[in-house]
């Protein structure tokens, strides 16, 4: 929805670069692109006005900061004023002191409030909550039958006592469904309501007979995303009939101009509190101003990336496969493929890689992506058997054409695979062994302690002078080491006992003296052997 204004924003601070400092004629340029992007973007003009003077006052002003150039600097600014027209900060549920809690939906029709109080139901639920969803649109055709079916999907109680297409009071139902709430000791109230092709006075009546009804905590008016500036006029209307508390944003995937969620909290004064950007129930959470402007500026939404990688991958798995990686055990192709659908859990494969820093450049490549390439992986790995999932290093010729014909594959695409999974089984390892990089998990703690450098065998050192003493040195060696070792006599002339390694009396080679090892003096010991 936003990659038009992420395009126009990201080439305006490209002109930017390789500029020492900001001049006059830069900021009027900037924001001048600024503004043409915005209001492509379907922006509200009012907005737009608010916006550049809030840039144009901080980047003139004393908060530019010398420490950046002036790429950063504007980046910067645009990023906390985007911030600012998002609402801010992030707004969650106000939860009722005395159970239950009461979510009142209102919004036109076709804005996808029916499915939304599933995706509401769901993320309730996965937060610890006990809902019961209200059908209370007892007017559309089968909007009973649709929200059962949802809350079905979603795991949520529905509260339906009457049939619904027109028979039945919508009123009646929601003050009995806070009656069915406390008797079942359900802890929050979602009310789905009826909507209308346009704002009348008929629909503005029936829900503020509702909402004096059941007295709800939060009013949550449902917006669809792709009805431009009319979403912005709607919300005015409801404001001033009905009053609401906070906005959720529908149908955020889309391909239209978002316009409307850049203009709506700022207009209506009511900030955006949840945000559904998908057609699966678990496509549906908080929505962030701050990370919402990350995003526009192609600057990635890293903390959500991480909060959905906390809920999909199990801990004790990932740090088992990761040391397996760093060696302490051999990484097979069941843990590859555990991992691989861990990852597929947290959403399409585009969508991951769209929460990445500097992605924006490669929206083409991220949007050719072929989702079934996963399911053909599976494929090839599914049709292993055990041994060979655990021990790749086995895969012969005919083990692989076996494989290719068990998963409708060809060979040459079960030998990338395995080709891919050695490659990179090999590289991790390699990491694992250097400490992992600074890699949180992987390789030793702690710093390595530094290794003496190896004496070569030969001892020659590349330094003339140096090499030439060593030559003195070990010629002098066997000269010093055919000397006589001297050796200690005591005061009658005979070898100490004293000395160290010396029999005095020398003989036997023993190394304790006897009198059978007598030696003689050296003199007479001359004179026998004369004689001989």
């Amino acid at each position: 929805m936003f990659d038009t204004l992420q395009d126009r924003l990201t080439a305006t601070f490209r002109t930017l670069r390789g500029k020492g400092r900001l001049s006059e004629s830069d900021i009027n340029e900037a924001l001048r692109e600024i503004r043409l992007a915005l209001l492509e973007a379907d922006v509200n003009l009012g907005v737009v006005k608010e916006f550049t003077a809030a840039v144009r006052e901080k980047l003139t002003g004393a908060e530019i900061s010398q420490a950046l150039n002036p790429t950063q600097q504007i980046v910067k600014v645009v990023n906390e004023e985007l911030t600012t027209i998002l609402g801010g900060q992030t707004r969650e549920v106000r939860f009722a002191k005395n159970p239950p809690t009461v979510i009142m939906l209102a919004g036109l029709q076709g804005s996808g409030k029916t499915t939304l109080a599933g995706k509401l139901g769901k993320w309730l639920k996965d937060n610890k909550h006990h809902p019961l969803l209200v059908a209370a649109d007892l007017q559309r055709p089968n909007a009973v039958n649709q929200l059962q079916v949802v809350g079905e999907r979603a795991g949520v109680a529905v509260f339906a006592p009457e049939p619904g297409n027109g028979v039945g009071d919508p009123v009646a139902v929601a003050r009995a469904s806070i009656e069915e709430a406390t008797r079942k000791l359900y802890d929050v109230v979602v009310v789905d309501t009826a909507g209308r092709l346009g704002v009348d006075a008929e629909l503005m009546q029936q829900a503020i007979d509702i909402r004096d009804a059941v007295h709800p905590d939060e009013i949550l008016f449902v917006v669809d995303a792709m009805i431009g500036q009319d979403a912005v006029n709607t919300a005015q209307a409801f404001a001033q009939g009905v009053g609401f508390d906070g906005v959720v944003l529908s149908k955020l995937d889309g391909d239209a101009r978002g316009g409307a969620a850049l203009s709506i909290a700022r207009v209506t004064g009511k900030p955006i509190m949840f945000a559904s950007n998908g057609e699966n129930l678990k496509d549906f959470d908080l929505f962030h101003p701050d990370r919402m402007a990350s995003r526009i500026l192609d600057m990635g939404d890293l903390l959500t990336l991480i909060e959905k990688a906390e809920k999909t991958f199990d801990a004790d798995q990932a740090q088992k496969a990761a040391e397996k990686l760093m060696g302490k055990g051999q990484f097979g192709l069941d843990d590859f493929l555990s991992q691989m659908q861990a990852v597929r859990k947290m959403g399409p494969m585009s969508k991951i890689l769209g929460m990445m820093p500097g992605m924006g450049q490669y929206k083409d490549q991220i949007g050719n992506i072929d989702e079934r390439e996963i399911d053909r992986i599976e494929a090839i790995i599914y049709s292993m058997t055990p041994a060979e999932r655990a021990n790749p290093d086995i895969l012969n010729g005919s083990r692989r054409t076996r494989i290719a014909k068990g998963s409708g594959t060809t060979v040459t695409e079960v030998n990338g695979l395995v080709n891919r999974f050695m490659e990179t089984r090999k590289m991790m390892s390699q990491l694992g062994a250097m400490g992992g990089l600074g890699v949180p998990g992987m390789g030793r703690k702690g710093k390595q302690a530094p290794q003496a450098k190896k004496k070569s065998s030969k001892g020659v050192s590349g330094n003339p002078l140096k090499r030439a003493q060593q030559a003195a040195a070990a010629q002098a060696a066997p000269a010093a080491s055919e000397q006589p070792k001297a050796v200690a006599h005591d005061e009658f002339g005979l070898p100490s006992s004293k000395a160290p390694g010396v029999n005095p009396f020398g003989f036997g080679g023993g190394a304790s003296p006897g009198m059978d090892e007598f030696q003689l003096p050296p003199e007479l010991a001359k004179l026998f052997d004369q004689k001989k």
